[in-house]
């Protein structure tokens, strides 16, 4: 990893875990295998992001915060796995899911986030996660609308604010990604 640290991908350590490698990582991680309208990519970073607000509005006020940094988290592996369409993870089959839910389950353990988290708040991240997918998939990827609800199904109700947000996603830069990710991470685990 970039900061020095050597994270054994087979029996990951929490200790060789660092939040700049993963900012690092998922902000050049490209969603939609790259296929996504505008001068960047949407990065699986930026993803991360939106589901967490996503998740938060599902989840209520008082959504806590060590499930809101679960949702930052959620797809926080792919920083050194990379991000495998749905299909083609389903092609892979069980090994490939339990290799990527043992980093996941490291992450957690390194940044204090139980594992695994109640089905419930698994729930509405997955929930979040497809959300998310039907914007981007509109909004960015080239998808129409009835194509996206085959996929990902009609989204519920969201707050006016987010929903203008969502209909508007826009990729960031990787340097942007990176230091919105990173800040977001230090408010959910410092509060």
């Amino acid at each position: 990893m970039l900061s020095g640290r050597r994270l054994d991908l087979l029996d990951p350590s929490p200790a060789d875990i660092e939040i700049e490698d993963i900012a690092h990582g998922l902000a050049r991680v490209a969603r939609w295998n790259g296929q996504t309208v505008g001068a960047h990519a949407l990065s699986v970073a930026q993803h991360v992001l939106i589901v967490e607000d996503i998740a938060a509005a599902l989840g209520a006020d008082d959504w806590p915060n060590e499930w809101r940094l679960a949702a930052l988290l959620h797809d926080a592996p792919e920083y050194v796995i990379g991000d495998l369409i749905s299909p083609f993870k389903a092609a892979v089959g069980f090994n490939y899911k339990a290799f990527e839910l043992k980093l996941l389950a490291a992450i957690h353990e390194r940044f204090g986030v139980r594992f695994p988290i109640p089905e419930s708040a698994t729930a509405i991240i997955k929930a979040a996660d497809r959300v998310a997918a039907f914007y981007e998939a509109t909004v960015l990827a080239g998808f129409t609308k009835p194509e996206a609800l085959m996929f990902f199904g009609e989204p519920p109700v969201l707050p006016h604010a987010l929903t203008v947000s969502l209909s508007e996603l826009s990729p960031w830069p990787s340097e942007h990604a990176q230091s919105v990710f990173k800040a977001r991470f230090s408010m959910l685990a410092n509060a």
